[in-house]
């Protein structure tokens, strides 16, 4: 069990982002009403050190890259076993705000929600320098997601979120499916729990991207391959192909 009183935990991923994820951490509260849980998907420059440095947080690193959705499954899995209720789950690369976790968090609190997706897209979000091709992926996935599914959502593909634990105690919400390692993870619970009735809320949040003139890489999200894994888990459950 868990050492903290805290209900929550805040998972923060990382992968070779060691300047964006500096500016992560800055903004970090240093009061806050949730544990900080950092997990280093197999970096090789120094964002491991950059994130043990953060005074009052855990880190979990994997000694090899796995994948987002591998680096999700480990947050919850140590989660669960901590005790927690909730968890909030955040890219490392600076697009996320550790300060906007509390409107995530919210309607779980006030328990109108088992699971609560953010929008950059809803009034009071924002997305500063995203890029036009980023943009038109974003809502060819949010109009695969409405076809498919039926559900409408305005930023299916966010991935800033956060879940009541007891979710996984459903045994139709299999995380530990080896498929799940890489982007389909997020695409795949995001359909789970359209599908199986679970109270779903959307939530304002900003995305803010690196400005172009840093030449900083926001994303290992590689064209074609990767946007295919994040849309295929749609098709698949759809086709009971995969379950």
């Amino acid at each position: 069990m868990k050492d903290s009183n805290q209900q929550t935990l805040v998972a923060m991923f990382c992968y070779n982002h060691e300047t964006l994820t500096r500016t992560a951490v800055s903004q970090l509260p240093p009061a806050r009403d949730y544990d900080v849980l950092f997990v280093d998907d197999g970096s090789t420059d120094e964002t491991p050190n950059v994130v043990a440095a953060v005074r009052g947080t855990e880190l979990i690193r994997h000694p090899e890259n796995r994948g987002i959705g591998a680096a999700i499954r480990t947050a919850i899995h140590h989660a669960r076993k901590r005790g927690y209720r909730f968890i909030v789950i955040m890219a490392g690369n600076g697009k996320d705000d550790f300060r906007e976790a509390p409107r995530l968090l919210a309607p779980l609190l006030e328990d109108s929600a088992d699971y609560v997706q953010g929008s950059r897209f809803l009034s009071g979000g924002a997305f500063e320098n995203l890029p036009l091709t980023r943009l038109l992926l974003l809502r060819v996935h949010a109009l695969v997601f409405a076809l498919v599914t039926g559900r409408r959502t305005t930023d299916a593909s966010n991935g800033f979120r956060a879940y009541r634990l007891s979710l996984f105690d459903d045994p139709k919400i299999n995380i530990d499916q080896a498929w799940l390692d890489r982007y389909e993870l997020e695409t795949y619970l995001h359909v789970k729990v359209h599908w199986l009735g679970y109270r779903v809320k959307e939530v304002a949040v900003s995305k803010t991207y690196p400005e172009k003139k840093t030449g900083l890489k926001y994303s290992h999200i590689r064209p074609f391959i990767d946007w295919w894994s994040i849309l295929s888990p749609i098709l698949l459950l759809a086709l009971r192909i995969k379950k």
